[in-house]
């Protein structure tokens, strides 16, 4: 079993943290997934006419992680959190990626509501996943670059495993080692959020959104929410306890 932590010094800078982790096991990413076709179409569907549009920097919820990626040194006008930086290229565009089914449906998701998402195939991750400030000596291979090697920022924020790096600048770009193909069947998604308290809700709806994509897909699905805690008592916490709240996947 894998298991999610935040660092205390994550914990105390940014008290609000939730996270929800939406595990599949037995994923089958080579059939058919309707569904999440179905939920990219309607939201371009919606984009062309002009019913609707993805939370841009005006939205409180993209703002925080604008707040958050200059307070550990990034410029995230220049390197953009994930839901930003899809939902600029949704909204230029008018179409989402097509990637593969599992990575389909939590960009699906991710834009719908707004929040960070990504994933990790649990086959290749080694150890427990820890998120923490770097220390500029990790190492990070970007994904669709292999035989590329960088060294994060010393502060800037990670998911770092016992080999590396599996997500620079929080939630801004992710490994090409832990990355989600077709013949992934075991993976881990996250979905975000700064403030436990105001999207906590929202967090809920979009990782129940999330397992009815995978489910007819997967052997089984299983949610769990990780949530800061400081000086020993937790800050926020997840809107559903009878998901439970193990932060392991």
């Amino acid at each position: 079993m894998t298991s999610f932590h935040l660092s205390p010094a994550v914990a105390e800078a940014f008290p609000s943290t939730l996270i929800a982790l939406v595990t599949a096991t037995g994923l089958r990413g080579r059939e058919p997934w309707p569904h999440t076709s179905a939920a990219l179409e309607e939201l371009e569907q919606q984009v062309a006419a002009g019913a609707w549009r993805p939370a841009d920097e005006s939205d409180p919820g993209i703002e925080a992680w604008h707040t958050a990626y200059r307070s550990f040194g990034t410029n995230p006008r220049r390197i953009r959190p994930s839901v930003d930086a899809l939902g600029r290229r949704f909204a230029k565009k008018g179409t989402l990626p097509r990637i593969n089914p599992a990575v389909d449906s939590y960009n699906a998701v991710s834009v719908r509501h707004g929040l960070p998402a990504g994933a990790f195939d649990l086959d290749h991750v080694t150890g427990d996943v820890a998120i923490h400030h770097a220390d500029g000596t990790e190492s990070f291979t970007p994904l669709g670059e292999p035989d590329t090697v960088e060294h994060p920022k010393p502060g800037e924020i990670i998911y770092a495993d016992t080999t590396g790096v599996l997500t620079r600048h929080w939630n801004h770009r992710d490994a090409h080692r832990t990355r989600v193909t077709e013949d992934s069947t075991h993976v881990a998604f996250v979905l975000e959020t700064l403030h436990a308290e105001r999207d906590g809700d929202l967090l809920k709806v979009a990782a129940d959104e999330l397992r009815d994509l995978l489910a007819p897909h997967t052997t089984q699905t299983t949610a769990s929410y990780l949530r800061a805690t400081v000086t020993g008592h937790p800050r926020g916490g997840p809107p559903d306890p009878g998901r439970g709240r193990s932060s392991r996947a």
